[in-house]
């Protein structure tokens, strides 16, 4: 049985449990337990705080986890980052007042940061060779400043409303974060062997989200041409229609080419575009 530590609450639980669901991984967690098994893969579930599950996963209590990537670095445990799972994105950034004029990280200099990520901040002001005093705290970082705890802090960041409402702008990113999935170094012979099964659904799922399905009509003297642009996950596949001179053509494309593609289909003579999401894909 392997198992598995994701958050109990918030967006990354959300996110966790709705990657689960679409690996095709049935949860038994009525009433909001700690602690669920699943109906169909052999995998166990630990809900907890998200500062606790390197720990969780590094003492093996949990053989491997679902967190922010900020987390795994600022609590520094050796255990292995698996895999990038490509959401909950957001950053770790340093904001000051607004009314303060900022040019570049040497303003930085000598100043009292306050922040609940000290580990990583101390990290990168000493690569930059910067000097500053660094304030720990946990919660309301953003409200340090106008209290006159702090002169600028490093926190979080998503939309940026937040450091808005409080007076603040962002002035250095200093870590892109997102939801990664760890491992105890020391797992099993048995579970390394359902980590593998488990990641393959995984990597499906997240290789299904970047790609369309697409099906179109074309022109048979152009197909050559058509086919040069849509390789799919080998070759486009090509039927006749009934309609003598035209076959249907049904590919798959990478969602960020999908509009330059689109734009030299129709330059082919394309017509009749489908584009429909896959649920998953196995290459």
């Amino acid at each position: 049985m392997l198992k598995i530590a994701i958050q109990k609450s918030g967006r990354l639980y959300e996110d966790s449990i709705k990657l689960l669901k679409e690996c095709g991984i049935e949860l038994n967690n009525g009433n909001k337990q700690l602690k669920a098994a699943a109906f169909n893969f052999p995998i166990e579930v630990f809900f907890l705080r998200d500062d606790d599950i390197p720990q969780y996963v590094y003492d093996g209590v949990a053989d491997i986890g679902i967190v922010g990537e900020n987390v795994l670095l600022e609590t520094a445990k050796d255990i292995d980052l698996v895999y990038r799972l490509g959401f909950s994105k957001c950053r770790l950034s340093i904001a000051v007042p607004k009314s303060v004029e900022y040019n570049s990280i040497e303003d930085l200099r000598g100043l009292k940061i306050a922040t609940t990520y000290s580990t990583i901040l101390q990290k990168y002001l000493t690569e930059k060779k910067i000097s500053a005093e660094i304030h720990e705290i946990s919660g309301s970082v953003e409200i340090a400043p106008s209290i006159g705890l702090a002169d600028a802090i490093c926190d979080l960041v998503s939309s940026g409303s937040t450091l808005f409402t409080n007076g603040l702008k962002e002035v250095e990113v200093i870590l892109k974060s997102e939801a990664v999935l760890t491992a105890n170094k020391n797992l099993s012979a048995e579970n390394k062997a359902i980590l593998e099964k488990l990641l393959l659904r995984i990597n499906s799922v997240k290789t299904a989200k970047n790609n369309k399905y697409i099906v179109l009509n074309a022109p048979n003297d152009q197909l050559k041409n058509i086919a040069s642009v849509l390789p799919g996950a080998k070759s486009p596949t090509i039927v006749p229609l009934a309609e003598a001179g035209w076959s249907s053509v049904h590919s798959v494309v990478n969602e960020n080419d999908f509009w330059d593609i689109i734009e030299k289909l129709k330059q082919f003579g394309a017509e009749g575009i489908l584009v429909m999401p896959i649920e998953k894909m196995i290459v």
